[in-house]
């Protein structure tokens, strides 16, 4: 039987393994992030965004710091036994944070610890698994394919945090560590199975591509300047309006009064925008430039909405608004930067795409956290809106300015005889 257009990628076995085994690990990220952001912001902390801010910044930071060498690892390393490594270091974490959270000595330099350590095996992780999914599919599958990549990993965050909320109010948070680390065992069986069998990717890794070094990424994407805008309007956009885990604990606690279950069902809501806008990109083509410029309107559109929403009931229904303009936006950049990059660079090139959007989020989620203690969390959130405005100005006067123009120039000099 034929699958839709929408589904194409899953028609192949190995994808189908892969991705249905990263949704069983997906769901236990969700579990941990929800429970820890909540024993944070309402155990650790006297309802203190900035220490949520704290957890994000040291996990998304070494995405920024390490660059130099996890491109190059992306490229240089065999990412199925990088992938092995990370999966297994990434669960000994959940189980240490879990075990200081049962015992009760749990304090809140711990969790930044953790975070820390996860975000430094992340790094490595992060480009690793996006750039795998090249070597699971054939060429003409990656749109679909990272399009239900990461359609599986908001519909995770479509089920994780509700989970979580539940779980922390019946055995608390610890235990919700510990189960997220039997969520990774579907996807270290799913990469040793992988193991086995002829991966497509793995005939792209010629010898020149062993060579090249790590600042051939950066020269790579000097050659191609409308992926740095893209990567531009990503940044500004991730650095506020992607640091969810803050201002959502925050308009939680300080706003709403509410509890764990609500601020579950506020990530929920987001993912469910989120799968809207995957389904999206994957019926789509490849992105065009002309479109990616256009999406940060809808992101800063929803964000101002959002910021003056009455209502819990209000502000969860426009959750799901504004994870579909964020997820509409990334997923869309980053297949657009995936398929303009040739293999060889394609590892370098998207741990740089991933440093940016992550390390911006890092570098974003002090400021949201101080935002939201001293001047209120509905400011957070508005903030992000004008961020968001900024990148859509940027990225249309580049377009019209310059992109059309070298069109136009490109397209004169093929005429001339």
């Amino acid at each position: 039987m034929q699958l839709p257009a929408t589904f194409r990628a899953l028609s192949n076995t190995n994808f189908r393994l892969w991705v249905l085994a990263a949704f069983v690990s997906n769901i236990g990220t969700w579990l941990q992030r929800t429970a820890q952001d909540w024993i944070v912001i309402s155990e650790l902390s006297d309802h203190n965004a900035a220490a949520v801010g704290v957890v994000v910044f040291l996990q998304f930071i070494p995405q920024i710091i390490l660059l130099p060498i996890t491109g190059w690892a992306a490229d240089r390393i065999d990412r199925r036994r990088l992938l092995l490594g990370t999966q297994i270091a990434m669960a000994l974490l959940a189980f240490i944070l879990g075990v200081l959270a049962i015992s009760g000595i749990i304090e809140l330099w711990h969790v930044y610890a953790c975070a820390l350590g996860l975000g430094i095996v992340a790094a490595f992780d992060a480009p690793a698994r996006h750039a795998f999914v090249s070597d699971v599919v054939s060429e003409k599958e990656v749109p679909n394919a990272v399009s239900l990549n990461s359609m599986s990993f908001h519909s995770a965050r479509l089920i994780g945090p509700a989970i979580a909320g539940i779980l922390i109010a019946a055995v608390g948070a610890g235990w919700v560590f510990v189960i997220n680390v039997a969520t990774f065992g579907p996807l270290l069986i799913a990469l040793y199975l992988l193991g086995q069998r002829t991966l497509i990717g793995k005939e792209g890794k010629t010898e020149t591509s062993q060579k090249t070094g790590f600042l051939d990424g950066f020269r790579y994407l000097n050659q191609h300047r409308e992926m740095i805008v893209v990567l531009g309007m990503v940044a500004m956009i991730t650095a506020l309006a992607m640091n969810f885990p803050v201002y959502l604990s925050a308009m939680t606690v300080q706003v709403f009064a509410g509890h764990a279950g609500q601020y579950g069902l506020l990530i929920s809501m987001m993912a469910i925008g989120s799968i809207a806008g995957a389904l999206i990109t994957a019926s789509r083509q490849q992105p065009t430039l002309g479109f990616l410029v256009c999406l940060p309107a809808g992101v800063a559109i929803s964000s101002a909405i959002l910021a003056f929403a009455p209502s819990f009931l209000t502000f969860a229904l426009m959750m799901s608004v504004l994870g579909f303009s964020i997820q509409l936006l990334t997923i869309s950049s980053f297949t657009f930067i995936q398929l303009s990059t040739v293999k060889m660079y394609r590892g370098r090139v998207m741990a740089i795409a991933l440093a940016t959007m992550l390390g911006s989020t890092a570098l974003g989620a002090p400021l949201v956290g101080w935002i939201a203690d001293t001047f209120g969390a509905r400011w957070s959130i508005g903030i992000s809106s004008l961020s968001a405005l900024l990148a859509f100005s940027v990225g249309q006067v580049y377009y019209r300015r310059y992109y059309l123009a070298k069109l136009a120039s490109q397209a004169a000099s093929t005429q001339e005889p």
